[in-house]
């Protein structure tokens, strides 16, 4: 059960010039670090990405689960319990949700079946009102939601989020031991507190 990536993002939040602009000794003219520069904005990217649970980018995710929750309503969480909840957002869409029947069948759950809620961090998806989640075979990996996830192309995405990302970039630029050494990026208290407001809770 957890999530997967189908179709990655096409483009960075920063470009190179961006980037290199930001470095103090980055000498915008010359272009022997271009390669170097260019992987760790994807790097980078990625490590925003897993930290806040969020897509920075367009992208393509499915969440595969092993059946459809059973809860029902209650006064405290309301239709909660009976919801799928997605994290990896914002969610721009939801492309499918497929499940295998009690035959061994994948059957496509019609979009009228179900209504999608995306106010708050987590997106949730819950049955239409009068209607319930189909009995999907109880075995490993019998349902899977495709959706199309990220704030857009890279003028979409918050500046704070480009902000960190170029103070992260700046310093593996001055330490590339860093990332040489292979192991996950050194604490920076103060910018990493930067990603604060863009963290949601795993699901």
């Amino acid at each position: 059960m957890g999530y997967r990536r189908t179709v990655a993002p096409t483009e960075e939040p920063l470009t190179l010039a961006e980037v290199k602009e930001h470095l103090a000794s980055a000498d915008p003219d010359l272009t022997a670090d271009d390669n170097w520069i260019t992987a760790q904005i994807t790097a980078v990217r990625e490590y925003a990405e897993q930290e806040t649970g969020r897509s920075l980018i367009t992208q393509t995710w499915q969440r595969v689960t092993d059946q459809f929750p059973g809860g029902c309503w209650d006064g405290e969480n309301g239709l909660d319990g009976n919801a799928i909840r997605l994290e990896k957002g914002p969610i721009q869409s939801i492309t499918s949700i497929v499940y295998v029947d009690m035959g061994g069948t994948s059957q496509t759950l019609a979009n009228t079946e179900y209504v999608t809620d995306s106010t708050g961090a987590v997106t949730r998806i819950a049955p239409r009102f009068g209607k319930l989640w189909p009995i999907a075979l109880p075995q490993l990996g019998s349902v899977t939601v495709t959706f199309v996830a990220g704030y857009g192309a890279a003028n979409q995405v918050p500046e704070g989020l480009k902000t960190w990302m170029k103070l992260r970039l700046a310093a593996l630029y001055e330490n590339r031991e860093e990332v040489s050494a292979g192991g996950p990026l050194t604490p920076l208290p103060f910018v990493d507190s930067l990603l604060n407001p863009y963290r949601i809770f795993r699901v």
